[in-house]
């Protein structure tokens, strides 16, 4: 006999024998399916814009990340953005389906008229331009996009700032490829093997973005790819400390905690970078 078997005096015979948990199981799967259909999509923070190529006037169709659509997680030290839902480095090269001219999204308005003329006769005559099918794109479409924005910048003699800067945002997508296979992305082969792929090209591209940009700092003026001169000299000083170079390191982090334009956070992020420098140097 159910514990509600008294129901049937009262007229609700239907409810002698009911399961007096059931509802509650049934509402916490409901509201676990409402939290995961409310789970942000990447397809969600995308959209297709039509853009026009400064080198031949085709127009095109590339994926952009929607403008303050997708939430800011936090920033790595390096200046890498983590969004929900979304990596942003993904979408932020834009390449020319019909003569392969691929930059930055920052850069790819920027070409003087030497520049159209060296991408025409070294990249369009031999470039197979890939495509791309897929809702979003993928790991492996985007770090394509990133190589040939590379060797454009390369062939077009593009600012040391700007190839700096694409090794830099390459390195963020082999981190973020990294970070997503190691959360059980999908992955068809030896994901241990991908993954130590990945860390060290992300290591080779980040040497060269720190190359690049000591090379910019002593060559060109300010802003650079977007940034002022202390955000640049922070970014020098957290790879110069990746890569053991703490003189430079020292000096710069010096350079930004005496900054009369470096704001309180920056400042506050600079003593935690030297902190680390002078527990680095007491190992010696």
């Amino acid at each position: 006999m159910g514990i509600l078997s008294g129901m049937a005096n009262l007229g609700l015979g239907n409810l002698a024998n009911a399961d007096i948990f059931e509802d509650a199981e049934k509402d916490k799967a409901a509201d676990t399916d409402e939290k995961a259909a409310a789970k942000v999509q990447e397809k969600d923070l995308i959209y297709d814009k039509s853009m026009e190529c400064p080198v031949c006037g085709a127009k095109f169709s590339t994926k952009v990340m929607k403008s303050g659509k997708a939430k800011l997680l936090h920033a790595d030290r390096d200046l890498r953005p983590v969004y929900e839902g979304i990596d942003a480095t993904k979408y932020d090269v834009l390449m020319c389906s019909n003569c392969g001219n691929t930059a930055l999204s920052r850069f790819f308005p920027m070409m003087t008229s030497m520049q159209c003329k060296l991408i025409r006769e070294n990249i369009s005559k031999a470039v197979r331009s890939p495509v791309f099918t897929g809702e979003t794109y993928s790991y492996e479409d985007a770090m394509t996009q990133y190589q040939l924005a590379l060797a454009c910048a390369v062939v077009k003699r593009a600012k040391n700032s700007e190839k700096a800067y694409i090794c830099l945002k390459s390195a963020w997508l082999l981190r973020g490829y990294a970070e997503y296979l190691e959360h059980d992305g999908e992955y068809e082969g030896n994901r241990a093997a991908k993954l130590k792929e990945l860390k060290t090209n992300e290591e080779e591209y980040l040497l060269n973005a720190y190359n690049g940009f000591v090379e910019a700092r002593q060559t060109e003026g300010f802003p650079m790819c977007g940034m002022d001169e202390v955000t640049i000299d922070f970014l020098v000083a957290v790879l110069a400390t990746r890569f053991k170079k703490y003189d430079v390191a020292g000096k710069l982090v010096a350079s930004i905690l005496t900054s009369p334009s470096a704001n309180a956070r920056t400042k506050e992020k600079a003593r935690e970078l030297k902190e680390e420098l002078l527990a680095e140097l007491k190992k010696k």
